[in-house]
């Protein structure tokens, strides 16, 4: 429901019954105070009449998806009787509207060609700003990992609304002097003018496509689009390394202001001199004209307390995450479950918890009731008794030796990538395998010792290790190093590595090795390293177990699918073929028990593609996929799955997984004795493949011989 109360706290909220669907959200007063614009979480957009106790459907976004790419971006003309908005055409492109309050009728202001975003009436209400980019349609086409590192970049747009508008951006006569005016005397607009009431937006839409202009401001990435005074637009501005700032800019001057670096947010008051912002973990009031002293207007947030029942907040938790499934579940039918009866069944619970950690005990048990992966809670305010210190790692295995620690592998890294840094291969180190660790700071390490208590809270720090080849400390030398605080990375990238060696060993180098750990950024990072330096193979294998998923692996799959069209010659060198990045010959693909979302979708369109064969064990099951939901009111969290797979076969993937086309298992003892059976099985069968269905070699033509007549 909608809740309205008095600004000081006084008297009783009124409620109003509001069209929609379960949850609403942003709502805009209309600057008149008598009606409120407002989304629900179907995507629809409406304008509430509170006299009228009465909501108007403005449009609907044609697709659902995550926040970032969803239009419906509202705001409304300062006479009232027009709001702009956007909603997404069918091929996820934002096309600009105006809705005419009185009238209920929508007009477009783009054409949908290229993405626009944010319209805004200027107070003046001679003109509409907007953001607008000719190169959003790939990273608007979300659900892919193809656009992983496509970039977004608009400029800033008006559109003069009046036929007879001026146009605000037109060259000056700079030999004209100031107080020289034209004497072409238009009596008759200035009679007009006057019968204008002049807090009325007028709107011509014929030729409105023809009084877009483009504010003389370079392409970059602008958001958060707000008028100031008449003839005034603020936004934030950022740069390529993420940092922002607030600027505004005046049509009369032809200038931009920057106001506020670090700027997260801002909000401007309904008659544009002022605004509320949050910039460097702070929140102020300022002025919109001008640069902003950060000292000055800042709230003490630090002053407000807010007394809180646990117990109380517990059930309306509850009662919320109830809802958020009803209401955003993909299945309206909840897969089969009495959705009324689960809330009564596991209500009782509640007088039980005594802890944060029990109610998510509770949620899970109900939420477990519509069997879906994906489905999970967290979060909330748990009580912590003391910041947990972390250690400091070296990058390396150890062993027992002459009552010492020996150094069994150290692992190497990427010593300029900073994720990547590999503590003992560093310049000015170097400690190989073999070598014994003999102090820690000076202190003596025995192998009675734990050696990870030397290393508390150093990640990060400067350490002194003593090493050296024998275990009595002769020959030993002191080294300067600095732990980490994760070796994940170098040892994954160690095994990585050594899976390559071990296919590049046993396939004579005529197979390539492709791992991916995820089908979001890591996993696209990961394909680019290893799937192009080696597209001069004859056949692929790539490795998708323990995928953690993301989006859908388009990327990966298009470029394992990409067909022989031509050879190209030159006077020198070797002859290349387009497409350039392929490898046409056999394919195999090893999956797992622990790959899941985007790693059960990679394999199950490796399969109906028939690009080539499945070896390892069925995959998780979990391809419904989540898409962002409201926030509970202690910060916790609940997923509803609200995106599901589905064919003409019915819905697939879902608790059921992704077969293998050869069933390999890891048992522990191999692996444990350095055997992957997995992968040996998919070197064997690749080379099969490759000795029955070998690569296409193509042979050169003879040259033309062009005779001229």
């Amino acid at each position: 429901k909608l809740h309205l109360a008095n600004q000081d706290g006084k008297g009783e909220a009124t409620a109003y019954e509001l069209e929609g669907h379960g949850f609403f959200e942003e709502p805009k007063w209309s600057p008149d105070g008598t009606k409120i614009s407002y989304r629900d979480n179907s995507w629809s957009l409406y304008v509430f009449d509170i006299a009228k106790k009465e909501s108007n459907k403005i449009c609907s976004e044609p697709q659902y998806g995550p926040a970032p790419v969803r239009g419906l971006s509202h705001n409304w003309s300062h006479d009232s009787k027009w709001i702009t908005y956007t909603v997404n055409t069918k091929s996820m492109i934002q096309q600009a509207f105006v809705y005419n309050v009185n009238d209920k009728t929508s007009h477009a202001v783009s054409d949908g060609m290229s993405e626009v975003r944010e319209p805004v009436f200027d107070r003046g209400g001679k003109y509409i700003y907007f953001l607008s980019s000719t190169d959003a349609g790939p990273v608007k086409h979300w659900f892919a990992m193809s656009n992983a590192d496509m970039e977004l970049s608009n400029e800033i747009y008006l559109v003069v609304l009046q036929d007879d508008g001026a146009n605000p951006l037109a060259k000056e006569n700079d030999e004209e002097s100031a107080d020289e005016k034209p004497e072409n005397g238009d009596d008759k607009k200035k009679e007009a003018d006057k019968e204008k009431k002049s807090d009325d937006v007028q709107i011509d839409f014929d030729g409105l496509d023809q009084r877009i202009l483009a504010l003389p401001l370079s392409a970059a990435a602008y958001s958060n689009l707000a008028a100031g005074p008449a003839d005034t637009i603020l936004f934030v501005k950022r740069d390529r390394e993420g940092d922002s700032e607030l600027v505004s800019y005046s049509l009369k001057s032809r200038e931009s202001t920057p106001m506020l670096k670090n700027v997260n947010g801002f909000t401007v008051t309904p008659d544009g001199k002022n605004l509320l912002y949050a910039a460097n973990g702070s929140f102020g009031i300022a002025s919109t004209s001008g640069k902003i002293d950060a000292s000055k207007g800042k709230l003490k947030m630090d002053s407000i307390q807010v007394r809180i029942d646990p117990r109380a907040e517990w059930r309306q938790i509850f009662d919320e995450v109830w809802r958020i499934n009803r209401d955003y579940f993909y299945d309206p039918g909840m897969h089969g479950a009495d959705w009324p009866a689960m809330k009564t069944k596991y209500e009782p619970f509640l007088e039980h918890c005594v802890t944060r950690d029990d109610l998510n005990r509770v949620l899970v048990w109900m939420c477990g009731e519509v069997a879906v992966g994906h489905h999970r809670v967290g979060g909330g305010e748990e009580r912590r008794s003391a910041d947990s210190v972390g250690g400091g790692l070296l990058g390396a295995d150890f062993e027992i030796d002459s009552e010492r620690y020996r150094l069994k592998k150290v692992f190497g890294g990427l010593n300029w990538n900073g994720q990547m840094r590999a503590p003992l291969t560093e310049p000015g180190v170097r400690v190989d395998a073999g070598q014994y660790i003999i102090a820690v700071n000076g202190i003596d390490l025995k192998s009675s010792d734990n050696i990870y208590r030397h290393f508390e809270n150093t990640a990060g720090k400067m350490v002194e290790l003593t090493v050296g080849p024998n275990a009595d400390g002769s020959d030993s030398r002191t080294v300067t190093v600095v732990p980490i605080a994760n070796e994940s990375s170098l040892r994954n990238r160690d095994w990585v590595e050594g899976n390559l060696r071990k296919v590049h060993e046993a396939t004579d180098g005529r197979v390539a090795y492709v791992y991916v750990p995820n089908t979001a950024g890591t996993g696209h990072s990961y394909f680019k390293r290893y799937f192009f330096p080696q597209t001069d193979k004859d056949a692929l294998i790539v490795d998708e177990r323990f995928n953690g998923g993301g989006q859908v692996a388009d990327y990966y799959i298009d470029l394992m699918r990409r067909p022989y069209i031509s050879h190209w010659a030159t006077r020198y060198g070797q002859d290349f073929e387009t497409p350039t990045g392929a490898i046409q010959g056999p394919k195999v693909m090893l999956i797992d028990e622990t790959a899941g979302s985007g790693g059960d979708l990679l394999p199950w369109m490796f399969h109906k593609l028939e690009l080539g064969t499945l070896v390892g064990r069925r995959t998780w099951g979990g391809l419904v996929g989540v898409l962002g939901f409201p926030v509970l009111m202690d910060g916790g969290f609940v997923t509803a799955p609200n995106l599901a797979i589905w064919t003409e076969d019915g819905f697939v993937v879902e608790n059921v997984g992704v077969p293998p086309d050869v069933e390999v298992e890891q048992f522990p003892a191999d692996v444990v004795a350095g055997r992957d059976p997995q992968l040996e099985k998919a070197i064997e069968i690749v080379l099969k493949e490759l000795e029955s269905n070998p690569p296409k070699k193509y042979k050169k033509p003879p040259y033309p011989i062009r005779v001229r007549k």
